[in-house]
This record gives structure tokens, C-alpha cells and sequence, in this order.
């Protein structure tokens, strides 16, 4: 290089030469330019070449390759050339644009090679080098919340809600959401452990609110803010963006988050070029939003939810949506879907005490526990109010069909409407606590339509018009398995078919 300045030109070289990381070198001052690659004259020195001129497309605006004389020594370099006053230029204007190829392996290449998987930023297989996660959830979920608190834990190592990185990661967390002031009052009051909390933080660099979209010149922007974080040569393991809407550019056509071809535009000349710039197998964090949608379409394919382009789900490596399935209880739901690896089953997540927790998701009372409770009791307590209110009123020489009953008792006795104790009647029945008779001149009933009967419970007395007290029998019972009306075998013996209820 120091030749060719000499010459007059503008020239650079990487160091440790054909050695040197792509991915570790500092190519930022060629953003933008035209660039011409000139290799020693070796199998290492081009293979090098065609490897930085590759790298090279993402940033500067032309490249093209020299290829050294054949007739010129092994290793013959533009040191050689100016000392043995070649022609420069000549070789200049003989220098082709880089042919520009997609990877190709043959089948047996990728047969034999047994060399170790990379290690997944955050496994198991969530975040994979040169892997884009994108996390999507409805406003007010708690997803800022969420993603701050899955940040540190990695940021510091530790595993959060089962997903763990293999070592501490450097993070850089762009967003433009959450002003300064508020951002480190939300940094304050985490609620993690401190020995966890202070490893974190030494990993972990955020953005106050930006307001800039991510433009030719945000990019650069970004990519001057990013490269210097951690310290001169250490760039990020991570860089998360929250969210996309906020820093969204379509391209020159100004298309809309909603537009496919704007869409792919922002994730490949935007996203992709700041990754490059910084370094190509990093992971990347994209934060969106969710759109309105039913619970059931959610729970049958909840990536549909994301707002915006489809082109954005084909593009991520992995993807995480955080949905809250009952406005009224604080648990969320995450489901998962990932690329690169098996399936990961959905999570019920909550915060207790501040901290985020996953929870049991085949007992659905440890989620709420405490209001599944008051439920399964108020649930018991109309039934029993039910059974009396039956009983009772028998007494008084009153008997009624199941829909007469609820009816009469709508609105009474904390029992709540009609088509509430009309459920509530059928599953007393379900469970034989209510059961059914049709000896309708019993009770001197007229015109009583009813596929059941009189509802009668265990035990039930009726004080018929000579004011005397008579056992009532039932003669038919419900189904517990088909809802059918059958006839009772034996009246005396009354069977119960709650499993609930221990013998």
C-alpha cells in the first residue's frame, strides 16, 4: 500500500494480509467507494481477494479485481510493480468487475464435511449466526419489558425462560421508543439478581429514543454508533431493533411496512448492509408489532399476526410472538416457530414480584391460581343453591321443569340469568345430582312439556294438595356419556357420576 500511496494513489491493505478476518476488518472506510482489489500473486492471495470483494458489494459501490501477469513471479505484488517500473495503469484498466456468484456446494461437499455446527447465540437453535429473530406482540403486552429484561440475561450469559446463550454476549439495543430518562429508570428497576444485573450491563449498550429512519444515511449513522461500543475490535454478538415501524425506509419508491417489494428493500439494503458493515454473522433482533386477531385464528397460526408485508415472515430465521389470551389475567403466551432447528413448544409466561417466570402450562390453575379458585367456589355455590332451591321448594308443594326452574329463579339468590342456571341445571344432571321424573299426576302438573320431567335431586320430599309429604323417585336420569335420557333402573339406589367425588 505504502508503494502505491507513494505513486500517488489512495490505497489500504489489511493486515496479517491473506490471514486477516474478513469479518474482523475494518472496512468502513471504503463505504461508498469504488474499489479495486490487487492480490499478491498466489492461490492464497486470490482466493483472499475474491473473498473481501464479495464482502466488499455490501458497502462500496464498485468493485472490480486484478488479475496479476502470468508471466510474473510467485508472490508478485504492487511492492514489485512500482520497483520494477511496470505499468500501473495498464494494469489498472485491465482490472474486471468482480463476478458476482451465489454459493454452490456439490452434494458430496456437504456429505463430507464433518466439521463442528457453529454455536447458536442463544440456543436451542433461537438465534443462529447470521440469524434474524423476530419478536412481534400487541401494544401494551409488556414486550419492551419482556425484551429488556431476555437482553441482560443474555447479555450477561445466564439463561432466560430456558433459552441460554453459550457465553456472555455483547448487545447493542437500537431503539425509538423509550426516551433517556425512562430507559435507565427501567434499567433501575429490574428485578434481577445483582451479580447477574452488573454482568449484563457491562454487555449491554442501548440507544436512548432515536429519531432517524434507517436511510442510506441512518445506516451509517447506526454503523458509526455500533462499531466503537464494545471497543476498538470487538464488535457485537447481537444487535436488537425496536421496532421496525419507527425506523422503517422502503427505498426510493417510499413504500409502506404493508408493501412486499419495500419490505424485502429495508431487510436486505438496510438491515443486511448494516450487519455486513458490522460483521456478517452476527444475530439480529427485529422488534414489530402484531395486528388485531381473533384468539382462535392466534392459537391455529399466531405468525399470521404480524403486521405489515408477508415478505417479512419468509425472511426471519426465527420467530417469537407474545400473546396475552385474556385481557383480565396478566399471563402471556409465546409461541415459537424457528428455522433452523426442532419446534420449541409454547410457553406460559408472568411476572411475579417483577420477575419474569414461565409457568406450568398443563395445570392452567398455577397460572391463576388464586382466581380459579374463587370460580371452582362460586361455581359449587350455585350448584348447591340449586339442589336446595329444588328441595325447597318441594316442600312447598312446588316442582318444576328445568326450564320453568330457570325462569322462575333468573336474577335470584346470586344464580344470575336464565342461560346461566340452565347450564348450570344441565351439568348437575350430567354429574346425577339432578335427576328426572315423569310421574307428572303425581304432582296434579297439567301441560307440562318437558323431554326430561320434574327435576328432583336425592332425599327430595313433595307436599302434595292433601298437605302430606311424599317421597319423590326419579324414573329417568341423563347420560353422563351421551346426553341421553334413559330410564332409571333401580329409584331406591342413587348413582352419582362426578369423578370428583370420592367414595
Amino acid at each position: 500500500a505504502d508503494s502505491l500511496i507513494a505513486y500517488g494513489l489512495t490505497a489500504t491493505t489489511a493486515m496479517f494480509g491473506a490471514n486477516a478476518p474478513i469479518n474482523k476488518t475494518d472496512w468502513s472506510p471504503l463505504i461508498g467507494k469504488e474499489v479495486i482489489i490487487w492480490p499478491d500473486n498466489d492461490e492464497a492471495g486470490k482466493e483472499y481477494a475474491q473473498k473481501v470483494a464479495q464482502h466488499l458489494l455490501k458497502v462500496a459501490s464498485f468493485v472490480s479485481l486484478i488479475t496479476p501477469p502470468k508471466h510474473k513471479a510467485h508472490k508478485w505484488d504492487a511492492f514489485d510493480a512500482v520497483a520494477e517500473g511496470f505499468n500501473i495503469n495498464s494494469l489498472f484498466e485491465s482490472a474486471k468487475s468482480f463476478e458476482q456468484r451465489f454459493p454452490r456446494y456439490l452434494g458430496d461437499d456437504l456429505w463430507n464435511d464433518n466439521s463442528p455446527m457453529p454455536d447458536d447465540l442463544i440456543s436451542p437453535r433461537f438465534l443462529t449466526p447470521r440469524g434474524m429473530l423476530l419478536i412481534g406482540g400487541a401494544p401494551k403486552v409488556g414486550k419492551s419489558d419482556f425484551l429488556i429484561n431476555f437482553l441482560i440475561h443474555i447479555a450477561a450469559g445466564e439463561s432466560f425462560l430456558g433459552l441460554k446463550p453459550p457465553k456472555p454476549l455483547r448487545i447493542f439495543y437500537l431503539q425509538s421508543e423509550i426516551g433517556y430518562h425512562y430507559l435507565r429508570e427501567r434499567i433501575k428497576n429490574l428485578q434481577i439478581p445483582k451479580d447477574i444485573l452488573q454482568r449484563g450491563l457491562k454487555n449491554f449498550c442501548a440507544t436512548p429514543q432515536i429519531e432517524t429512519i434507517l436511510n442510506d444515511h441512518g445506516v451509517e449513522m447506526a454503523y458509526n454508533t455500533i462499531k466503537n461500543c464494545f471497543g476498538d475490535d470487538l464488535s457485537p454478538d447481537i444487535v436488537c431493533i425496536d421496532p421496525i415501524r419507527n425506523v422503517f425506509d422502503g427505498g426510493a419508491e417510499s413504500g409502506s411496512e404493508n408493501d412486499n417489494n419495500a419490505m424485502l428493500f429495508f431487510l436486505q439494503n438496510r438491515i443486511g448492509k448494516l450487519r455486513s458493515m458490522i460483521n456478517p454473522d452476527i444475530g439480529i433482533i427485529l422488534c414489530h408489532h402484531t395486528k388485531k386477531i381473533k384468539k382462535k385464528d392466534v392459537e391455529d397460526d399466531p405468525f399470521q399476526a404480524f403486521s405489515g408485508a408477508g415478505s417479512l415472515r419468509s425472511f426471519y430465521t426465527s420467530g417469537l410472538i407474545l400473546h396475552r389470551p385474556n385481557e383480565h389475567e396478566a399471563k402471556i403466551n409465546l409461541y415459537f416457530e424457528l428455522r433452523n432447528g426442532s419446534s420449541i413448544p409454547k410457553k406460559i409466561v408472568e411476572k411475579v414480584d417483577g420477575k419474569w417466570v414461565e409457568l406450568n402450562p398443563f395445570s392452567e390453575r398455577l397460572i391463576q391460581q388464586d382466581y380459579g379458585q374463587k370460580l371452582d367456589a362460586e361455581r359449587d355455590r350455585k350448584a348447591d343453591v340449586i339442589l336446595q332451591l329444588i328441595a325447597d321448594e318441594a316442600l312447598k308443594g312446588n316442582v318444576y321443569v328445568g326450564n320453568q326452574f330457570a325462569e322462575k329463579f333468573e336474577n335470584k339468590a346470586g344464580l344470575g340469568c336464565k342461560t346461566t342456571i340452565v347450564d348450570r341445571v344441565s351439568v348437575l344432571a350430567t354429574k346425577g345430582y339432578i335427576k328426572f321424573s315423569r310421574n307428572l299426576s303425581e304432582f296434579a302438573i297439567q301441560g307440562a312439556k318437558s323431554k326430561y320431567g320434574v327435576l328432583c335431586v336425592e332425599g327430595m320430599l313433595f307436599k302434595n294438595y292433601d298437605e302430606k309429604l311424599i317421597q319423590v323417585l326419579p324414573t329417568h336420569f341423563k347420560c353422563s356419556n351421551s346426553g341421553a335420557v334413559l330410564p332409571v333402573e333401580n329409584p331406591a339406589v342413587w348413582i352419582l357420576h362426578d369423578d370428583e367425588v370420592q367414595p
